[in-house]
């Protein structure tokens, strides 16, 4: 297997990484290779050795990134890739530069006493969700390849070990330019900011052109999780791309039944990321990334003053960005702020029946959607309502998802995954990446929202 590399973070001041190669692993098997994903790198066969870490290919300079970041809140000056490491970057077909990088891939100077491994369960979810993600149209890590090791992996039981070969326009977060800032180290953090602008927004004209670009760009995608009703779970800044992409598959969910309070992760133990809480803390996360750029401005006061500003337009760019995603999954091609009431009115009767969010939108037109309803009166009310909008049927097709990787589907795929049987997880694969064509017998099940004893109501973290 030969990849063209082109590697750029390399070349980048040697305080921002450390070489480190992967630790080989004993026995690994493929068990998943994304090939429309590899043919667009230039992949021709996909090769075990390569994905688990046996073999570096040619070309290839094997890092792991420095950073830091808040979680929960709270600041935490080291961080880094502590089970992940970064071969290096291909420039695709489409003429699109992106890192190939090994998560699960042994301990690194960042690992924190940590193994720096994976198990399947972890590296399942984040295949499922990430390339889910992508053929719903949210920006997103992707998933190349997974591959078992082989060797277990010891958490509060024995499981068995898995790495996932994710690429991404890049790895560089919100808590990488944290990372130098905190440092007082200028000759990183320019470094950094040079290179992000020039590899991700090129037309920013320095660091406060980079901060409106970042802003506008996070508004949108928060919007974009809003509206399929998927909780991120972990959104601490270093999981933050500053390339715009979702990234960092945790104890991520999708909600089945709605309620705006909703928590899935098990260490969110008050709510910081819950579902409603996103666009706020999207927000925070904003002005850290502004905080951590003002070091490089020659007049501190006037940036404080101009990147507060900045930080202040991220609400009115996500609410704008909110109602064009939900004003679609209604039909409204062009919604203003008339449909606001309308849209809120629906969720407000969506979260006072426990209805599913994503069968009602996907069914808006048909009585599986109303079915819904323990109060059907009141939806018809609203349906009378919205039915004066003239709805487009075909938007609506194209923003409301027939299947997600619903939590129960996912761990019923890492279930069967750990006895070696992988059927369960290639047909939720194959139908959560067509996730808008029209359901058939087979695909249907995947539609169904969970039975009281299926639910998953916690989601955990693979560390």
């Amino acid at each position: 297997m030969t990849l063209r590399f082109d590697n750029s973070y390399a070349t980048l001041p040697p305080q921002m990484f450390t070489p480190q190669l992967p630790k080989p692993v004993k026995a690994p098997a493929l068990f998943a290779f994304n090939a429309d994903l590899g043919a667009q790198l230039g992949i021709d066969a996909p090769d075990a050795q390569v994905f688990a870490g046996n073999h570096v290919p040619d070309g290839a300079s094997p890092l792991t990134q420095a950073y830091a970041g808040h979680q929960f809140g709270n600041w935490n000056p080291q961080l880094g890739d502590g089970r992940a490491v970064l071969l290096g970057e291909v420039i695709g077909k489409d003429g699109i530069r992106r890192d190939i990088q090994l998560k699960g891939s042994g301990p690194t100077p960042y690992s924190r006493s940590g193994d720096g491994r994976a198990w399947l369960g972890p590296v399942m979810r984040e295949y499922l969700v990430s390339e889910a993600m992508h053929a719903m149209g949210v920006p997103t890590t992707r998933a190349l390849a997974a591959v078992t090791t082989g060797e277990p992996v010891y958490r509060e039981e024995i499981l068995p070990g898995a790495i996932i070969t994710r690429i991404a326009q890049s790895h560089i977060r919100v808590g990488t330019f944290q990372f130098f800032a905190a440092r007082g180290d200028m000759q990183a953090l320019q470094a950094l900011t040079d290179h992000v602008i020039a590899r991700h927004y090129p037309d920013a004209a320095g660091p406060a052109g980079l901060l409106d670009a970042v802003i506008a760009r996070y508004a949108r995608l928060v919007a974009k999780w809003m509206g399929l009703g998927f909780i991120h779970g972990v959104m601490n800044t270093d999981n933050v791309s500053i390339a715009g992409e979702t990234i960092d598959y945790g104890p991520c969910a999708f909600m089945d039944a709605f309620h705006p309070d909703t928590v899935f992760s098990a260490i969110d133990q008050f709510g910081r990321y819950a579902y409603s809480n996103q666009p706020g803390i999207g927000a925070w996360n904003m002005a850290q990334f502004a905080t951590a750029l003002i070091p490089l401005m020659p007049d501190r006061d006037k940036a404080i003053e101009d990147f507060t500003e900045a930080v202040h337009r991220f609400p009115p760019l996500y609410e704008a960005a909110w109602l064009e995603v939900f004003g679609a999954k209604l039909g409204i091609g062009t919604p203003t702020d008339a449909d606001i009431p309308l849209i809120n009115d629906l969720l407000d009767l969506m979260t006072k029946d426990q209805a599913d969010f994503t069968n009602v939108f996907a069914n808006l037109d048909q009585d599986a959607a109303r079915d819904q309803f323990i109060d059907r009166d009141a939806f018809d009310a609203w349906a009378v309502r919205w039915r004066a909008r003239a709805p487009d049927a075909g938007l609506m097709a194209q923003y409301n998802p027939q299947i997600i990787p619903r939590n129960h589907r996912v761990e019923e795929a890492i279930a069967a995954g750990r006895d070696g049987d992988y059927t369960h997880f290639d047909a939720l694969l194959a139908a959560v990446t067509a996730p808008y064509a029209p359901l058939t017998d087979d695909t249907a099940r995947f539609a169904r929202a969970p039975t009281v004893e299926e639910k998953v109501v916690r989601t955990f973290c693979g560390t």
